[in-house]
């Protein structure tokens, strides 16, 4: 990530809506965005002080790559307020590689949408959402 933290938030607004069938809304009050695919949350953009100087963002992961993502990763923590076997918090930090973020972006879409029911998957397929789902290890093909 490059500047400051205001441009980190527009970043991964825009990654994230440009998302097939993405929308967001703000449930929990002005501070933070929910980011949410026929009505199921992938991403949860915030700012808290107390846990960094820089945004953060929840994504959606599979709970075999979540440890070995926390490890390997400086910016990848435990899912804040979240459920921490299914989700991880980013921090949208300056050494934050745009390119690695938005690939866990992609798989936290992508594994919510691989839970959806088939005729909500189908018309995302019509909108351009892919048909497999590839993750930090490797290419799997949608439920």
């Amino acid at each position: 990530m490059t500047g400051p933290s205001e441009d980190a938030a527009l970043w991964c607004r825009a990654t994230c809506l440009a998302l097939p069938g993405a929308t967001v809304d703000q449930p929990f009050g002005p501070d933070s965005e929910v980011f949410r695919v026929r009505g199921k949350m992938f991403a949860l953009l915030l700012h808290n002080r107390r846990l960094s100087e820089h945004m953060i963002v929840n994504l959606k992961a599979e709970p075999d790559e979540v440890p070995l993502l926390i490890e390997a990763h400086a910016i990848v923590r435990p899912g804040y307020h979240m459920n921490k076997r299914h989700w991880i918090s980013v921090e949208l930090a300056p050494q934050a590689e745009t390119a690695f973020v938005e690939e866990l972006i992609e798989d936290s879409y992508d594994n919510v949408v691989a839970h959806l029911p088939a005729r909500l998957r189908s018309t995302l397929t019509a909108l351009g959402g892919a048909g497999s789902t590839t993750t930090l290890l490797g290419t799997e093909p949608h439920a």
